[in-house]
């Protein structure tokens, strides 16, 4: 039997996410969509159910796991009470507003002792990202030293502040840094440049790579993700997003995306099938809590080091058992 999954939040991440789970997935169904605008939450919910409070989604009969694609900072919450009813949930990122909250999550699950939280870091499941990945374990380019990493907007509200820049936007760098490199972060190191927002993040890990990234919140052309890693014997990088080259009005090249649905809708599908298979199997693949964590934690203490833009050594609390 399909299993009946609610959406918290219908906004653009919380629509895409209802909207894959009516057309574009096998094995499941839309079994409600709630938001704080009930007009917002029908558009999404086409012919599922609506509701107006997020905790009685979570308690509904039919609805058997969660996505969470509310405000960041009602994550904890949600995700708590889905630990609290048993469901699986596929919660967005950031995991929670601080490390503090985050850390609950990780403890209830570890007590529950079964894992139910999976975090939306889609770019795991993106192909680009998985190439670089798997030539890296080949052996091919010898061992990573350095990952370069682009990460560019178009244009960000006036409200999303210099901190959000590194707690939001850098979060998915942290994240697939990690992945990509086997390799937990240290150290990092944040330098402003420029006055429309920019940031460069160096960081260092425990395996002695370095990590670069370039955090661009207001580039002007599109919406631009990019990363290279650099080996002992070679480099691998991500070839041009486009899938087609134009020749017009004088110029040569590929067109860039006005933000990041577009780019990563086949990454967004397949992280829905494989959650989806997953709870079927028994067995969530994808990020952890543990991993949820970790990345709010960092973020939160590169973030803090914005202030006089000193180095900041990462302080993680150990690993629980639970995770290894």
């Amino acid at each position: 039997m399909d299993l009946g999954i609610g959406v918290i939040g219908a906004g653009v991440m919380g629509a895409e996410h209802a909207r894959i789970l009516r057309r574009a997935v096998s094995g499941a169904h839309l079994a409600g969509v709630c938001d704080r605008d009930p007009a917002r939450a029908a558009a999404a919910a086409g012919d599922a159910p609506v509701f107006s409070d997020p905790l009685a989604l979570i308690a509904a009969p039919e609805v058997a796991a969660v996505v969470i694609a509310s405000p960041d900072e009602t994550h904890a919450e949600y995700a708590l009470a889905c630990l609290a009813a048993g469901k699986p949930a596929l919660l967005e990122k950031p995991m929670a507003h601080r490390a503090a909250e985050a850390l609950r999550i990780v403890e209830a699950e570890a007590a529950g002792g079964r894992r139910l939280v999976q975090l939306g870091f889609m770019r795991r499941y993106d192909a680009a990202y998985g190439e670089l990945k798997a030539v890296l374990g080949s052996g091919r380019i010898g061992r990573a030293t350095v990952l370069h990493n682009v990460h560019r907007n178009v244009s960000v509200p006036d409200w999303f502040s210099g901190p959000m820049a590194i707690t939001n936007s850098f979060s998915h760098e942290i994240d697939i840094s990690r992945w990509l490199l086997g390799a937990e972060i240290t150290s990092a190191q944040v330098f402003p440049a420029g006055d429309r927002g920019l940031l460069m993040v160096t960081m260092r890990t425990d395996g002695g790579q370095v990590v670069s990234t370039e955090v661009n919140i207001n580039a002007g052309y599109g919406y631009h993700v990019h990363a290279q890693i650099v080996g002992e014997q070679g480099t691998v990088e991500m070839a041009p997003p486009g899938l087609a080259l134009t020749n017009a009005a004088g110029a040569h090249g590929f067109d860039f995306p006005a933000d990041w649905i577009p780019r990563f809708a086949q990454a967004y599908r397949d992280q829905m099938q494989g959650w989806v298979d997953g709870m079927a199997a028994g067995r969530l693949g994808g990020a952890t809590a543990w991993d949820g964590y970790v990345t709010v934690a960092v973020a939160e203490q590169i973030a803090a080091s914005l202030r006089d833009c000193q180095p900041v050594e990462i302080a993680l609390p150990p690993r629980p058992e639970f995770y290894r």
